[in-house]
């Protein structure tokens, strides 16, 4: 697939391309990033934001594997990142961040929530999962208020640089953000969902 754009009330969400590889490779000094986000190496080397700007988001759309986006501000300043994984037909993985200076104002909630939305619409997924390591209460704060269902904590679930950790997973579907889905669902018995 070709690279999208989606714009929200206040953002510019875009694939990040290698005139992006110096706002990745700041943004990625954060320590926090460092610790939460567990595919990313750390110490981060500016030739991990080369390679990430330059092969894996570029490579992700042409392989219809991952969908990562930048979260652009109206001036260009990159307020985080956001990715759509395909785990399986019909499921995606959503991940986000946000820089340092751009925490606390909504911005990846914003972005989430349209990154669902354009999951759901043009992807044809019919279950979007995040994933967070405990203890992450930020990331499931956006998750929460993004409406995902907070489904419980799977152990040993993810490596993060070489330590096995839980996570909690969650799930949003089309019906949740009031969107048709491509598969009917049939939920267990006495499921409220």
């Amino acid at each position: 697939m070709e690279p999208v754009t989606l714009t929200t009330e206040r953002l510019l969400l875009r694939t990040v391309d290698p005139e992006d590889t110096d706002a990745v490779y700041a943004a990625a000094q954060d320590p926090d990033i460092q610790r939460w986000i567990s595919q990313l190496p750390s110490p981060y080397l500016r030739e991990h934001a080369e390679s990430f700007t330059g092969q894996t988001a570029p490579d992700g759309w042409t392989h219809d594997s991952m969908y990562t986006f930048g979260l652009f501000l109206p001036d260009g300043q990159l307020a985080g990142m956001l990715g759509v994984t395909m785990r399986a037909l019909g499921v995606g993985e959503i991940g986000f961040w946000a820089t340092k200076e751009h925490r606390g104002h909504g911005y990846v909630t914003e972005a989430a929530l349209a990154g669902a939305r354009w999951a759901f619409t043009a992807l044809a997924v019919d279950r979007l999962e995040w994933r967070a390591e405990v203890g992450n209460r930020p990331s499931r704060a956006v998750a929460e208020r993004v409406g995902f269902t907070i489904e419980g904590t799977l152990r040993s679930a993810l490596n993060n640089k070489g330590v096995r950790r839980d996570c909690w997973v969650g799930s949003l579907l089309p019906s949740d953000l009031g969107l048709p889905s491509t598969a009917p669902y049939l939920p267990a018995p006495g499921h409220l969902g």
